[in-house]
């Protein structure tokens, strides 16, 4: 089980998550990344998966490094 971890506070709207992982990840209306399905865990968003999926590549892609995968 992996558990994938956004800290929204921190991202800059660059998109690399959005564009890496698009099943996950997409740009919302205020300009900054959303991971999709997830629910508010602390001052943070997470998400449990089955597996990380492209979720690695997202996380290497953020250049703020606001994601977090947990396995």
């Amino acid at each position: 089980m992996a558990k994938i971890v956004h800290e929204r506070n921190g991202c800059i709207g660059c998109g690399a998550c959005a564009a890496v992982c698009p099943k996950y990840w997409e740009m919302g209306g205020d300009g900054k990344a959303s991971l999709k399905g997830a629910s508010p865990d602390g001052d943070n968003f997470a998400l449990e998966l089955p597996e990380a999926e492209c979720n690695k590549e997202a996380a290497s892609a953020c250049p703020v490094n606001v994601i977090k995968v947990e396995e």
